[in-house]
């Protein structure tokens, strides 16, 4: 068993190398919220990468923060676990809040490998000891910035590109792309910027061979997304939609979508995103993982969460040099041709470096014996 100690946030500010502008929001920096757990001699950690405005999930730095701080903290403190089936069920009364859940969750998961001598994949049951990792890019001011920007990461060897489309923003620059690079995997996230009426618009991008259309449709829906995925070729990946293992399973009887992309902070840790890879895998639904330019901590996460058998597409974990100038783990994380190890060293493989996080924190807060 082991027995939490204390716990401690950081609220961390880290600038991004190149900003990013979706159809929803833009960002020049972003602050996430660092867990870390302590239990005798070891320690663990983990990452709430909820963004700064509530247009994502609702979720923000706020509200996670306080949810933290009022709520999950207090319920672990001074608790024991031997499973993080035990760890999450200490506060399984917090409803929502998926964010600052996973933050905590994956300090667990860091925490019960560091002690146990094994990685955090291994604990998952992973499979694969490399991932392959693709590029996520935001809307630039112009078309021949984003090719541009595009032809640089294809040079690195990434295995395909993500960009953002809008209603106005999508026909002429996926056009552009697929005429510049003919034969490079392309798919266009939409973050919920369309309507079902926009279906003729939407079924116009099938001729241009994309990967797959990522949430065109509202952030809630799955019942719209059924109906389009009957009217376009291209085939549907969800995102925000995907919550829990429970509308995982009502998205693969409703025939929602063809893909699904799976993020960590999206439905509350690594525990309830296995439960959904396992649901997707068993239906022969192909999966990839998300993210939310995480910072060290939360990319390792997501490549233990890549190393489960279903994650069969390029996903976003791409290199930590692709975001920021220095991160705060090290070893860095490195994309070669590519491809990203998965760290096979115990919790989530890398070293935590204290130092970089006290340089960037904005505010911090602590919680165990003694503190106030």
């Amino acid at each position: 068993m082991l027995k939490i100690d204390s716990a401690t946030l950081f609220q961390v500010r880290m600038n991004l190398v190149t900003p990013f502008r979706a159809s929803s929001h833009a960002a020049t920096a972003l602050d996430h919220i660092l867990v870390r757990l302590t239990a005798g001699e070891h320690e663990g950690w983990g990452e709430c990468s909820a963004p700064a405005d509530p247009y994502y999930l609702g979720e923000t730095v706020e509200t996670s923060w306080h949810v933290l701080t009022e709520f999950l903290l207090p319920k672990v403190v001074g608790k024991s676990f031997s499973t993080i089936e035990e760890l999450t069920a200490l506060y399984s009364v917090v409803k929502g809040n998926t964010f600052a859940r996973a933050g905590l969750e994956i300090a667990g998961w860091d925490l019960l490998g560091r002690a146990r001598g094994v990685s955090v994949a291994k604990l998952l049951g992973g499979e694969r000891t490399t991932t392959t990792s693709g590029v996520s890019l935001g809307m630039e001011k112009d078309t021949q910035t984003l090719l541009d920007h595009v032809q640089r990461y294809v040079d690195e060897g990434y295995k395909r590109v993500k960009v953002k489309i809008a209603p106005g923003r999508d026909r002429a620059v996926l056009s552009a792309l697929r005429a510049r690079f003919p034969s490079l995997p392309v798919m266009a996230d939409a973050n919920s910027a369309y309507r079902l009426e926009d279906a003729k618009d939407l079924a116009a991008l099938d001729d241009l061979a994309l990967m797959m259309l990522e949430q065109p449709l509202a952030w809630d829906d799955l019942v719209d997304h059924a109906a389009l995925q009957k009217e376009i070729r291209t085939p549907i990946c969800l995102d925000e939609s995907i919550r829990s293992a429970s509308s995982a399973a009502a998205a693969i009887r409703l025939g929602a979508c063809q893909i699904v992309n799976v993020k960590a902070g999206r439905v509350g840790g690594l525990l309830e995103a296995r439960r959904v890879h396992d649901l997707f895998h068993a239906a022969g639904i192909p999966m990839w993982c998300g993210g939310m330019h995480d910072y060290g901590i939360g990319r390792l996460a997501n490549l233990a969460l890549s190393s489960l058998p279903g994650f069969t597409i390029p996903g976003d974990v791409s290199g930590s040099d692709k975001y920021f100038l220095e991160d705060i783990v090290e070893p860095p994380i490195v994309a070669r041709e590519g491809v990203l190890a998965i760290p096979d060293a115990p919790g989530l493989g890398h070293e935590v470096r204290l130092d970089r996080i006290l340089r960037r924190t904005v505010r911090a807060a602590s919680f165990g014996p003694g503190v106030a």
